[in-house]
């Protein structure tokens, strides 16, 4: 059971990081050929993401605070 468990967490782990990848990725291109069919409007999207989680007060700051916490590679 332990041996699933890990499987699982690496398995979620390699999924985040090509997530976070990708991400950069498409904030790069967005900055250098703006917004396409392809790309998206990624700037704009994690710009509305921020507005959102700040217009949210506490609860927002909770879930960013999470989620900095969940994309941290070292766990800590």
């Amino acid at each position: 059971m332990d041996n699933v468990v890990k499987q699982i967490h690496s398995a979620i782990s390699g999924l985040t990081s090509i997530f976070v990848s990708a991400l950069g990725l498409g904030i790069v291109a967005s900055l250098l050929f703006g917004s396409t069919g392809f790309i998206g409007d990624v700037v704009g999207n994690i710009t509305a993401l921020v507005s959102g989680l700040g217009n949210a007060g506490l609860v927002g700051l909770i879930v960013a605070i999470i989620v900095i916490h969940l994309l941290n590679p070292t766990g800590k």
